[in-house]
Order: structure tokens, then sequence, then C-alpha cells
């Protein structure tokens, strides 16, 4: 969330920032400092009145031990009024907190100067492409090939739990398993640690990385248990540094995880979801890195090389979009999509989002960082490296030979055993 300091501080510059999202709410700024400014008030007067209450304890302890336990006791009546008083402030000072963070809760990130304003997709930038991206009319979309040859299992999938949960087989699932293995040594080799976190997280840990509230309806959610499956391992990885406070000596902290990850989609239909295209159970390999501030962007233009690399070495035709205001995420500064071209589609498919959150995540997880003797905010970054289903897609339908099999590339083939399907 940000920081209610920045905000005034920088106030026409957040409503500006705010504008190129579309954000509609702008009567929350008012309100959040307006709010802010009875909390400190309120902070004002309470420690006033602690002082008082502490000065007052020593004077009444001096007064019983001179013997004057007449004059004692009316200071000690004063003292029992303020500690009521105590009291009544300290409950003023939670509620104001809490109305502090709930309304900035509501309130989006604010975009790098980079983002330009827009209303949707079509308005993101592309600021980059490699690759033929021209259609091939004579290959077949990735859901025919994969039933064809007994790769994925759609049908089977929608009997066992419904749809948007296919069944890997075969080499379909050596496929699946040799990407996954291939994104995280690639990952280690760039120095990320690997960890396999929780695959199902607690209310604090949505709050803490944005999901909560802005994609409460997007997420599975245990309800005997309060637990949430995670959307993606951005979440649980991110968590780990939840109430820390890092020195500087430990950044940069770059960690990658496979993980299933779980999104009900709600609302998405037609072409679109088909086959691997939207899934509501799918595979990912993250990378997530913790920064000092005046390293982040850095950080950004490494992973976004890092993610191009991967795809390059899978030989598929990709660009990377800037996102504009209208289509970047609620908790993230800066955003690069990168898509895969789907041949036998002819479409785009997203197969990856690296983000910079500056301090929004961190502020709310109260990570932290000494910097000359006082604790400052942390700068938290993630992207996909990579989202599988439409990995597999792409490379299903662009790989594909005049003979009908698909040829997989010579980087991949030492973890998938075989050269072709």
């Amino acid at each position: 969330m940000l920081v209610v300091s920045a905000i005034k501080e920088n106030k026409e510059k957040v409503i500006e920032g705010l504008k190129k999202r579309n954000f509609n709410d702008l009567h929350l700024i008012d309100e959040v400092i307006n709010v802010d400014e009875l909390r400190r008030k309120t902070q004002f007067e309470l420690d006033n009145l602690l002082a008082e209450s502490n000065k007052l304890s020593k004077e009444i302890g001096e007064l019983f031990k001179q013997g004057k336990a007449e004059e004692a006791n009316v200071l000690k009546e004063k003292s029992t009024k303020q500690k009521a008083q105590t009291k009544e402030l300290q409950d003023l000072l939670s509620k104001y907190e809490n109305q502090v963070n709930e309304i900035l809760y509501l309130i989006p990130n604010i975009p790098h100067e980079s983002v330009v304003a827009g209303k949707s997709a079509d308005d993101n930038v592309e600021v980059f492409k490699h690759g033929d991206d021209s259609p091939k009319p004579n290959n077949i979309p990735h859901w025919d090939f994969a039933k064809k040859h007994n790769l994925i299992d759609f049908e089977l999938g929608v009997k066992i739990t419904g749809a948007g949960f296919p069944v890997y087989i075969g080499k379909g699932a050596r496929l699946q398993r040799a990407l996954i293995q291939f994104f995280l040594d690639r990952n280690t080799e760039a120095g990320y640690t690997e960890v396999i976190p929780p695959f199902v997280v607690n209310e604090a840990s949505g709050f803490g990385t944005g999901q909560l509230p802005d994609k409460e309806g997007q997420m599975y959610y245990v309800n005997q248990d309060n637990l949430y499956l995670i959307p993606t391992s951005e979440v649980p990885i991110t968590n780990m540094y939840r109430d820390v406070i890092l020195e500087h000596s430990d950044f940069p902290i770059k960690m990658t995880a496979y993980s299933p990850c779980f999104r009900r989609e709600a609302g998405s239909y037609g072409k679109d979801v088909r086959g691997l295209n939207r899934l509501h159970q799918f595979e990912k390999v993250e990378i997530v890195r913790i920064e000092n501030p005046e390293n982040s962007y850095a950080a950004l233009d490494e992973m976004v090389e890092h993610v191009k690399g991967l795809l390059e070495d899978l030989e598929l035709p990709y660009r990377i979009l800037r996102l504009c205001g209208g289509d970047i995420g609620f908790t993230s500064a800066l955003t690069y999509d990168f898509e895969v071209y789907s041949a036998a589609q002819d479409k785009w498919l997203e197969v990856s989002s690296v983000s910079n959150f500056e301090t929004f995540q961190a502020n709310r997880l109260k990570l932290r960082y000494k910097k000359d003797g006082k604790n400052e905010i942390c700068h938290t970054l993630n992207g996909s490296a990579l989202a599988l289903p439409r990995v597999m897609a792409a490379f299903l339908e662009n790989h594909q030979q005049e003979d009908g099999s698909v040829r997989i590339p010579e980087k991949l083939r030492s973890y998938t055993g075989f050269d072709s399907i």
C-alpha cells in the first residue's frame, strides 16, 4: 500500500498517477489525509497524557516516601482519571489507524513515469519483438495436436474436476516436467535460490502481497480453515520476509520456485479459454527479488533480460509489452508482459509478467532494511519464468514440422529425453 507521508508530500503527482489508471475514487486521497491528521492529533494528545501520567506517578511515589499520604491520594484520584482518558485515546488511535489502512487498501500503486495512460490492453506499448510471428495455416491448434498424440486429456479433467483442470499424459507430462526443471535450472544458474513454499496461504499473506482485498473473488478459498490456494508462488515467497528488517548487506535477495497455481478466472469464456489458453489450475516457475530501492529498476531490467533468454532458448517468437495505466496490476508500478506467438491460433499469448512493486507490497508486509540507523522500506519485484500452459501451447503450435511431428529445441532435449513428438 502507499505511504501516507508520500501521499501528503506528492499529492498532485499521486492523483496524476491514479488518473493514468482511470481510478475513479480520487476522493480517497483527501479522506486518507484527513483521517491521518486525526490519527496524528490523537497520537500527540496520547503522548502528552502518557508523559503527564509518568510524571504524576513519580510525584505520588515521592509524596508517600515523605509521609504525605493525604496529598498522594488526591493525586492518585487524578491518576485514575488519566488512565481512563488514556484508554479512550488508545481506542480512538486504534480506530483511526484501522481507518487509514482500510482506505489505503483500496488505493492502487502509483504507476512509474514511463507508464502511459490507457483504457485497456489495446493501449499497451510494444517495446521489443523477436522471431517469426507469421501465421502458419497448416499447423493445427495445440488442443488438436495434444488429442491426436494423447498428450493432454481435457475431457478427462472435466470428468475428474471440471473445465480448466487438464490431465497431462505420457510425453505431455514429460514435456511439462522438463520445462519446469529447465526453468528452475536456468533460474538457479542466474543466482536465484530455489525454495519450495506452501501452496496454501493465510489471510495475512494475501494482504501482504496485495491479492486481498483486490482479487478476493479470483482466489479459491478454504472456508473451514480460512486459507487460500495460491494464485502464484509470489505470494508465499514474498511473505517469507513479512515483518523482517534486513541489513544492507542482505541485498539482493533472489528466489525462485515451482508451484501449481489456482485461479477461479471468473467471467472467462469463449475461444480465449480453449485448450491451455486459460486454466483454473496450472504450473508456473516464479522469480522474486527483494531489493534496495536504489537498485530495483536495474534489477527489473535484469529480470526482463533473463526471461528473454528463456524464450530464446525455447526458440519461440515473442514480444514484450510495457503495460499502460489501464491494464497494469493493482500492486505494480511498472510491468512488462511477455507474449509468445501462437502460430496455429494466429494470436499472442501472455506467458510472463515482470513487475516492480516498489514499496507497495513491502509497506503492507512491514519489510524494511537498515539505512543510516533508520528503517526504510524495501522494494519487491517478481516475474513468471515461466508460466507453463501457454508456453506449452505455443511450443506445440510453433514447432510443428512438415511430417506432423513437433521438434524439441536442442537446449531442452536433455530434459525431455526425446527429440520430437
